[in-house]
């Protein structure tokens, strides 16, 4: 789960170093100043989005000895996704956690990326997350969760019959169809969705509220989207090359904690290397022009910057609203890769209550009687490890009804949620929460969405074309182009160094032919390879 956990398979005050501040503070230089100079000069990269693909792909460039590139970030800070909130917490002390920067009664909290998903695995390739590796280096606090730890609610309180047995039977059917679906890779035959992998594989259709709640925990909750909506192969494999033994990173994983943010190692990591001149920070970008000689990119204010290659490594949800205007527009082929991917919605909302209610649980599902996916994943943080005594109790949905809730009042959404924990604990007055604390990634326009997902009707060769380069002079980065990592942060991260490192050698070299290139493929759908390393199932079972 890229803001969530993993669960079947098997997002205050700040501490940082002076340089870190520099580069989550506004620019020391005014903005308009620091507008105008960026302006005046014409670079040799431009790298559009502050986030961890753009940093990792200005951290590849200086270490190949290409100093002479720009970030260009629409918030005051970089971090991209790895965004952070603080909610006031009068009952929160910090005994309960020994995180720099942590402050009584005030709790930081992630309201983007949340886990570091596979850590490192002892197997196989024995590969390391390199977000783990980050985490390591700056000491980052995480903690790890038990996800069995878990409690059973529908519309009338704790279930303790029919509900956990529809948990129990539906845990393993995940494992069949990751079998199956590398068997298909060697069949050659084609992609379909998930839900026809799992009916395949022995599954039936979920008809009851709780098979319907436990599918959620077990599908949705990691990819933000049903089965329905989720390709069968791509999913598998998104699935392999992260938490595999053998493949993957291993099935570990460590929610962050950290009163820092988890943005913390990429401020530190960007601090280690960048000059205060490399970022330019609250600065929009509205149009894009590129060509044969180079690119240039108008900020809404009507700064031009101008250059010889940019990277954009705006979300695919961004690329689909048109929120930025390309000149000339995109060919048929690129366009239609770039609407096929789907940009998924996640969303947590974060309660403080005067009191804690809630059972002793650190999970929590419930299975309304009506709509699949109503408030369904219940987490407490007022729990040993992570933020005892602080009353913390946070809810997550996703897929449509993220969106659904997206543009409703706070006072509106805490009205529906207080209708579920009434239900959830009848025999109790459940007390009104001192706050609700939630991001709004569906309207937020420098997103659109939480994190890419890969559906049915979407061929390889439309990866192919979303990662292409314009004219070897405009490229794209981020966790969506990545073939084996989309949705993840980690997959921003190595799609950010590999874009780095290929226009750092067109820049020193001029041989420029290594960059993706994409094309119309007339509908003829490329078979999954069976010996790339994303699909390689076999150590599956």
């Amino acid at each position: 789960m890229r803001f969530a956990n993993v669960i079947l398979w098997g997002f205050a005050s700040h501490v940082l170093s002076a340089s870190a501040v520099a580069l989550r503070a506004p620019n020391p230089t005014p903005p308009s100043v620091a507008r105008s100079i960026a302006a005046s000069k014409h670079y040799k990269v431009l790298i559009l989005g502050g986030g961890m693909a753009g940093v990792m792909a200005a951290r590849t460039l200086h270490e190949a000895g290409v100093e002479d590139f720009l970030i260009v970030e629409a918030r005051g800070e970089l971090g991209g996704r790895l965004k952070t909130t603080t909610v006031n917490d009068s009952y929160w002390t910090t005994s309960g956690i020994g995180s720099p920067g942590s402050t009584n009664g005030t709790l930081t909290l992630e309201l983007g990326a949340n886990w570091v998903e596979g850590l490192q695995s002892t197997l196989g390739k024995k590969l390391t997350n390199p977000i783990w590796t980050l985490a390591q280096k700056y000491n980052l606090t995480t903690a790890t969760n038990d996800w069995e730890d878990l409690t059973f609610y529908d519309q009338n309180g704790v279930n303790t019959g029919v509900f956990p047995t529809a948990y129990e039977q539906g845990g393993d059917i995940y494992t069949d169809t990751i079998i199956k679906a590398g068997l298909r890779i060697l069949q050659k035959r084609t992609d379909t969705t998930s839900r026809t992998g799992y009916l395949l594989s022995g599954a039936t259709n979920p008809y009851t509220q709780y098979d319907k709640a436990v599918e959620y925990y077990n599908f949705d909750w990691e990819y933000a989207q049903s089965p329905d909506e989720s390709s069968w192969i791509a999913t598998a494999g998104n699935y392999n090359a992260t938490f595999d033994d053998y493949v993957g990173f291993g099935s570990g994983d460590q929610m962050v904690v950290d009163q820092r943010g988890y943005k913390h190692i990429l401020l530190s990591e960007a601090a280690s290397f960048l000059k205060p001149t490399q970022t330019l920070l609250n600065a929009t970008v509205a149009n894009i022009s590129y060509s044969a000689s180079g690119v240039t990119v108008y900020l809404v204010d009507g700064t031009q910057l101008t250059a010889d290659h940019a990277l954009v490594t705006f979300s695919v949800g961004v690329l689909q609203h048109t929120d930025v205007v390309f000149q000339p527009p995109f060919p048929a082929w690129k366009w239609e890769a770039i609407v096929s991917m789907k940009m998924a919605t996640y969303t947590k909302i974060f309660l403080v209550f005067p009191e804690k209610f809630w059972s002793s649980s650190e999970m929590g599902l419930y299975a309304d009687p009506h709509k699949r996916g109503y408030y369904p994943v219940w987490q407490s943080m007022d729990h040993d490890g992570f933020f005892p005594g602080s009353h913390l109790y946070f809810v997550t949905i996703s897929g449509d009804e993220a969106e659904r809730i997206d543009t409703m009042a706070d006072a509106d959404v805490q009205a529906e949620i207080m209708g579920v924990l009434a239900n959830m604990y009848p025999n109790i007055t459940v007390p009104t929460p001192v706050s609700l604390t939630r991001g709004r990634w569906f309207s937020d326009p420098l997103t659109r969405g939480s994190w890419s997902n890969w559906p049915p009707s979407f061929y390889l060769e439309h990866m192919h074309n979303l990662r292409a380069s314009m004219h070897d002079r405009l490229h794209f980065a981020g966790e969506h182009t990545s073939l084996s990592y989309y949705g993840y942060l980690h997959g921003a991260y190595f799609e950010g160094v590999e874009r780095g490192g290929q226009i750092a050698g067109c820049v020193k070299s001029g041989k420029c032919g290594v960059f993706p290139e994409g094309g119309d493929f007339f509908d003829e759908n490329l078979n999954y390879p069976p010996n790339n390393a994303l699909y390689d199932l076999q150590h599956a079972s």
